[in-house]
C-alpha cells in the first residue's frame, strides 16, 4: 500500500512538473513575441516622429518664406508705387477691376499695393469662387489665402474629398500651374469636438493632416499640379477663426485654407480677368 502510494506521489509530482515547463514555455514565447512587437512599434514610434518633424520644418520654412516674401514684394510694391513704373496694361486692368469692386473697399485702400491685392483678389475669387458657396479669397501683399468650407470639401468627420469641390480644385490648379515658381500650402482645420472613440480616426490632429494630404493628393494626381510645389499641414483645432461654442462658430472653424505664393510677375498677371 505505502508502495503504490509512493508511486502516485511521483507520478503527481512528475505531472505537475511537466505541465509547469510547458506553460514556463508558452509564457517565455509570448514574452519574445511581445518584444518583437514592442521593438517594432518603437521602430514605427520613430519613423513617424521622424516624418512629422520634416513635416514640421517644411511648413515652419514655408511660414518664414511666407512673411520673406511678403516684406520683399512690400518693398517692391513700394518702389513701383513711387516711380510709377507700372505697367500701362497692368494699370489699365486694375482701373477697370476696381470699377467693379465695393467702393468701401477702393476706399480704404491707402497704396498701390493694397489697390492690386483689391483688384487681384476680386479676379481671383470670380474666377475660383463660381456659384460656390463657402469659399473666402484674401490677398495681403502678394500672399493668396483661400478658404475653403468643409462643407463643400468633406463630409462630416471624413477626409473623402467630395465631387463637387474637383471643380474648384480644378481652378486652383489651373493657377498654379501656370507658374511653376509657386509654391501651395494646404491647411486643414478643425473644430475641437472629441473624434468618436469607435472611429478609424485618431484625433482631430489625424483628421486635419488626412484633409490636407487628400487635397495635396487630388491636385497632383488628377490635376497634374508638381508634388514639388504641394505642402500638406495639419493644424487640428488649434488655430480657429470663431467661437467653438456655438454650431455656427465650429462650422466656421472646419475649414480648408489653400496658401499660394506667386512671383511678383506672376501675381501682377492676376489684374487680367479670367
Amino acid at each position: 500500500m505505502k508502495k503504490v502510494l509512493l508511486l502516485s506521489v511521483i507520478s503527481a509530482t512528475l505531472f505537475t512538473s511537466c505541465v509547469s515547463k510547458k506553460k514556463y514555455t508558452e509564457l517565455e514565447t509570448e514574452l519574445d513575441d511581445t518584444k518583437s512587437v514592442l521593438m517594432k512599434t518603437r521602430v514605427d514610434k520613430e519613423d513617424c516622429e521622424e516624418k512629422y518633424a520634416k513635416i514640421e520644418e517644411r511648413v515652419s520654412n514655408y511660414y518664414a518664406k511666407i512673411n520673406r516674401l511678403q516684406d520683399e514684394n512690400d518693398d517692391k510694391l513700394e518702389m513701383v508705387d513711387n516711380i510709377a513704373a507700372m505697367s500701362n496694361k497692368n494699370k489699365k486692368s486694375m482701373r477697370r477691376t476696381l470699377k467693379n469692386v465695393d467702393p468701401t473697399l477702393v476706399a480704404g485702400a491707402k497704396t498701390l499695393g493694397d489697390s492690386i491685392d483689391l483688384a487681384v483678389s476680386h479676379n481671383l475669387k470670380k474666377s475660383l469662387s463660381g456659384d460656390d458657396e463657402g469659399i473666402e479669397i484674401d490677398v495681403n501683399q502678394t500672399v493668396v489665402q483661400i478658404t475653403v468650407s468643409d462643407k463643400l470639401l468633406f463630409k462630416s468627420g471624413s477626409y473623402w474629398v467630395s465631387p463637387r469641390a474637383h471643380k474648384l480644385l480644378g481652378r486652383i490648379a489651373e493657377v498654379v500651374n501656370s507658374e511653376s515658381a509657386m509654391e501651395v500650402m494646404v491647411e486643414g482645420h478643425t473644430d475641437n469636438q472629441t473624434i468618436k472613440k469607435e472611429s478609424y480616426l485618431e484625433d482631430n490632429w489625424d483628421l486635419s493632416v488626412r484633409r490636407a494630404t487628400s487635397i495635396v493628393r487630388l491636385l497632383q494626381d488628377k490635376y497634374n499640379v508638381d508634388g514639388k510645389q504641394l505642402i500638406a499641414a495639419g493644424r487640428s483645432s488649434f488655430s480657429p477663426i470663431a467661437d467653438n461654442d456655438s454650431a455656427d462658430g465650429r462650422e466656421s472653424n472646419r475649414r480648408t485654407r489653400i496658401i499660394i505664393l506667386p512671383n511678383l510677375d506672376k501675381f501682377l498677371s492676376m489684374l487680367e480677368e479670367s
